[in-house]
């Protein structure tokens, strides 16, 4: 008989075929050869069973029916790929053995267990666990597989993480949403970090800003030209500081303080997933979602870096080898003058910068392969130039400056000046010019604001007067914190919203996050779709019912759902479970616990008011002005949007009692679904919404009320008749579009006349 190989994806299915079996049939859906068949997941072809497989009753959302605790999680296949779980099953029974190679880490190690579990598969389990898909790679680790009893806590802690967030997920949604009588989306990674951006919110809200006034001086020393900064206390007082310019302008002075050191800058720590994101985010501007996916693409489809969903900046021992081999490859590409330049000695197993094998779990940094790079797409590019960039800089010296640090005295007054010479650029060569300045970002921006970087050298004589030529006073206000960008956000969920600057700590908060590098993206995601935030520009911003949904948490007495701290510590816990240092049960039944308390307070919850879900006027303006960039993730958004066609179109109205109420009227547009749409008392929701359609409708839209015949016309048409808005800035008219007929997204076309 022959053995089984699952991988996750397709690609990864045939990618390896290629190298185990070259010469194995396709048969579209698996390969087969002569001692392997090679089949593949498609990602998540089994989930949690919703809560009315336990019970008809949980169709309708009661808060009676409270909470729901199943004393065994049942599994239901996803419907649009049972046809590939059961081609699994049917290979499996012409196998003797079978090969686990799906993604190397926890998701993938879930996906397996569950079809494991689903389909009985009882033949003996090895498990592929590599970090690239080079050909060399997939050969080194069919050659040296594991035994798949090695991963079991790592499934262990991948079905608590699961059952942990259906838990929290489905009975505080229901009890929130229940009493409230709007849907609202809670869950245990999604809440604190939605808790972080509103806490934000509310710091710039409520900062009350600081007019003060800072006074420089031009200073001249032997035809030698710097500024200083006056010292002393904020200057609050306009007079004061005037007077202060006034006195020392002209004047001679002399050198009180001189100070001279030589420092380095040694090259930034090697990509995880996080650190790529924020970094993708803040240069170009990308999503967190997008860097993953465009990582994902790199490694998966062209083969040009390692397993991207990493959590660690390290590499072992072993890996040495191949960072040179990876290196001399790309002396024949684009890289090749920094290649060539580069120093190999550098990169060594006493490297401890780079080589670290206490930090890396079970994936290292993410490196270039030895594949060279064929055509990539302008935004694969930009992410694999980020990779290549920082992969290089490990191969030159440090950054070499002198800091010169000068206090001069005029006239009792005294002035600070700080530069930083330029001596040699070592490992920035490796970044791009306009990035070569930049800072580690470890000092304040109004400490950064008072060094001046030079190339040229710089030399004061202490024992010299110098000539005060000019001063002059500059109106400065304090400024606010700034609002999260997804790069800032990603940051602050891996220290569990704490401000941590020092890579030590950083490095010692990473398995007490929020969420993991694998899942943060999705997580942000989520909270777009559910319309908690929104985007203005790179900023991430609270939306009305956001602020309500954390407002009412808080007020319910279940804080804890909304901390960060909290959160982070359960995801340690899970991580002690993958490690076998922790049990699994003790972890659910805490989880249990916290399930029953959340019940108990949201039970005694005052209702709340309706117009606090009202979106404000400012996030209509938002909304319209988005495109197509914020059409819904499907993947992210799938549970989500099942209840909220669960919640829009099984829900009657309290005034549409009538039989009609509930008839079909009009064929769902999502391509393949067969459903039908019907009113519920907050939208047009798809019949299908238990097969897994998450379209819908809503009835209110940009102060537009969305009628039976303007839902026809969306329906058959794609878009309404021509319409008028009022807005303060003035009327215009505009049609309501459906933008995205997979989720039921409607977006604005103004009409200019």
């Amino acid at each position: 008989m022959k053995t089984l190989v699952i991988a996750e994806k397709p690609d990864m299915g045939r990618t390896i075929a290629a190298v185990i079996e070259p010469k194995a049939k396709n048969n579209r859906s698996y390969l087969e050869g002569e001692h392997y068949i090679i089949t593949w997941a498609i990602g998540h072809l089994l989930g949690l069973a919703e809560p009315d497989a336990y019970d008809e009753k949980y169709k309708r959302w009661n808060f009676g029916d409270l909470p729901i605790l199943p004393k065994q999680f049942k599994i239901v296949p996803n419907p649009k790929t049972k046809d590939q779980l059961k081609t699994i099953g049917e290979l499996a029974k012409r196998c003797d053995r079978i090969v686990n190679a799906c993604d190397a880490g926890r998701e993938g190690q879930y996906i397996f267990a569950l079809i494991q579990q689903q389909l009985k598969l009882m033949q003996p389990v090895k498990r592929l666990w590599i970090s690239d898909l080079t050909a060399e790679s997939i050969q080194k680790g069919f050659d040296n597989l594991y035994e798949e009893a090695e991963f079991e806590n790592l499934t262990q802690a991948a079905r608590a993480r699961s059952e942990a967030d259906w838990l929290i997920g489905m009975n505080a949604s229901r009890a929130f949403t229940t009493k409230h009588r709007t849907l609202l989306s809670v869950g245990r990674v999604q809440t604190p970090v939605l808790a972080l951006i509103y806490d934000r919110q509310k710091e710039i809200e409520s900062f009350d800003s600081l007019t003060y006034y800072e006074i420089k001086a031009e200073l001249e020393q032997l035809d030698r030209k710097y500024v200083g900064t006056w010292q002393g206390e904020r200057m609050t007082d306009a007079q004061k500081a005037a007077a202060i310019a006034d006195k020392v302008r002209g004047k001679q002075g002399r050198i009180s303080e001189y100070e001279i050191k030589d420092t380095k800058e040694y090259p930034f720590k090697l990509y995880d997933l996080t650190l790529l994101q924020r970094d993708a985010n803040a240069k170009y501007g990308y999503s967190a979602k997008k860097t993953l996916d465009l990582a994902q693409a790199l490694y998966e489809r062209h083969k040009i870096i390692s397993y991207p969903r990493t959590n660690s900046n390290y590499v072992t021992e072993q890996n040495i080898d191949g960072m040179h081999k990876a290196l001399h490859m790309l002396k024949s590409s684009p890289y090749q003058q920094l290649a060539e330049n580069a120093n190999p000695r550098l990169v060594h197993v006493n490297n401890k910068s780079v080589c670290n094998p206490s930090r890396v779990e079970d994936h290292h940094a993410i490196l270039p392969t030895l594949r060279r790079a064929g055509t990539l797409s302008k935004e694969e590019q930009n992410v694999y130039d980020l990779v290549i960039r920082r992969f290089l800089s490990h191969f030159y010296p440090p950054a070499e400056y002198k800091q010169h640090s000068v206090l001069t005295e005029v006239e009792g007054e005294a002035f600070k000046t700080n530069i930083k010479e330029l001596l040699s650029l070592g490992w920035k060569v490796c970044q791009p010019e306009d990035s070569r300045s930049s800072g580690r970002g470890k000092k304040k921006a109004e400490e950064e604001e008072q060094e001046e970087l030079v190339n040229e050298p710089f030399r004061i004589e202490k024992d010299e007067p110098v000539q005060c030529l000019e001063a002059e006073v500059k109106e400065k206000a304090t400024q606010p914190p700034k609002a999260y960008t997804e790069g800032t956000l990603l940051k602050a969920m891996e220290s569990a919203g704490k401000q941590l600057e020092n890579e030590e700590l950083r490095d010692a908060m990473k398995d007490a996050g929020l969420g993991t590098p694998a899942t943060r993206a999705a997580t942000i995601e989520r909270l777009k779709n559910v319309g908690y935030i929104t985007m203005q520009g790179k900023r991430i911003t609270v939306t009305q019912k956001g602020r309500t949904a954390i407002e009412l948490i808080r007020h319910a007495g279940v804080e804890l759902l909304t901390s960060p701290e909290m959160t982070g510590q359960w995801e340690r816990r899970l991580y002690q479970i993958s490690k076998g240092e922790a049990a699994r049960e003790k972890f659910m039944d805490n989880v249990k616990r916290f399930t029953l308390s959340i019940i108990d307070k949201v039970r005694v919850q005052p209702k709340a008011d309706a117009s606090l879900f009202e979106m404000a006027e400012e996030e209509r303006k938002g909304n319209r002005s988005k495109s197509a960039r914020s059409k819904t993730a499907s993947q992210t958004g799938r549970r989500s949007q099942k209840e909220t066609a669960a919640a829009a179109g099984t829900k009657k109205s309290s005034t549409a009692s009538s039989p009609g109420s509930m008839q079909p009227l009009a064929p769902c547009p999502r391509e393949g679904c067969g459903g039908q749409l019907i009113e519920g008392r907050k939208g047009y929701g798809c019949t299908h919404y238990k097969q897994g359609c998450g379209f819908v409708i809503w009835k209110e839209y940009a102060g537009k009320n969305i009628s039976v015949s303007m839902l026809s016309s969306l329906v058959n048409k794609g878009q309404t008749q021509l319409l008028s808005f009022k807005q303060p800035e003035g009327d215009f008219k505009a049609r309501i579009v459906l933008a995205d007929s997979l989720s039921g997204k409607l977006e604005l076309s103004r009409v200019d006349e």
